[in-house]
């Protein structure tokens, strides 16, 4: 019976499966990276604002607390937008016809308020409580990074679930005394792993991990 297919059929098929296998990977490959690259995740973009207000300035340069601008943080699920009355404590006195401040003065004038861009913005379907987090011991640099380093925000973290839930399979790895949440200069300490288990249970902290916790 003569040979129906060439001889090198086999070298074909083998390179084509060969082929497919790994352009399968490789499509999957792209597909993570474009799902954990900024263009998706915002991490490191720096975002338009109306004012572009210098972290860095404000609280390195100044010493300004966290919670004066983010007066929510502690008590809400929200951490806050600095109300424009805030922003004028300091600048009906300091730089009071700097250009840049014209739309924080024009809001104070008016009563409208600015519109600011969330860096930080979680899907709807996403519930997060601040003052949970905070009365547990989890510092405001474990999510937000060196904000205060950050002449212009923009967000360190991809915030996906799975960020999250690394810290709440493990959250020892995570915790720090109370009095230190606002550090922001705040390293983990050598014990950290004697230390964190030592907090979880002094604050009672949970390892939450059941769907209900964030998706209600």
């Amino acid at each position: 019976m003569p040979q129906i297919f060439h001889r090198s059929t086999n070298t074909i098929a083998k390179v084509s499966l060969f082929g497919a296998v790994a352009g399968a990977g490789c499509l999957l490959a792209f597909a993570y990276a474009m799902d954990r690259g900024y263009y998706i995740t915002d991490v490191g973009v720096v975002k338009d604002q109306p004012v572009p207000f210098s972290h860095k300035h404000h609280v390195t340069d100044d010493g300004i607390d966290c919670r004066y601008c983010h007066t929510s943080v502690e008590t809400s699920a929200f951490a806050g937008i600095p109300a424009t009355e805030i922003c004028m404590s300091c600048h009906s006195q300091l730089w009071t016809n700097a250009e840049i401040l014209e739309p924080v003065r024009a809001s104070f004038r008016t009563g409208e308020s600015l519109a600011w861009t969330r860096v930080h913005d979680l899907p709807d379907f996403v519930y997060f409580n601040h003052s949970i987090h905070i009365s547990k011991g989890i510092g405001c640099s474990t999510c937000h990074g060196r904000i205060d380093l950050m002449p212009l925000t923009y967000k360190v973290n991809t915030l996906y679930m799975n960020w999250c839930i690394n810290c709440h399979r493990d959250p020892s790895r995570y915790v720090r005394p109370r009095d230190q949440v606002f550090n922001m200069t705040y390293e983990a300490p050598a014990n950290q792993a004697e230390l964190g288990h030592k907090l979880v249970e002094e604050y009672h902290i949970q390892s939450l991990t059941d769907c209900y916790t964030c998706h209600r």
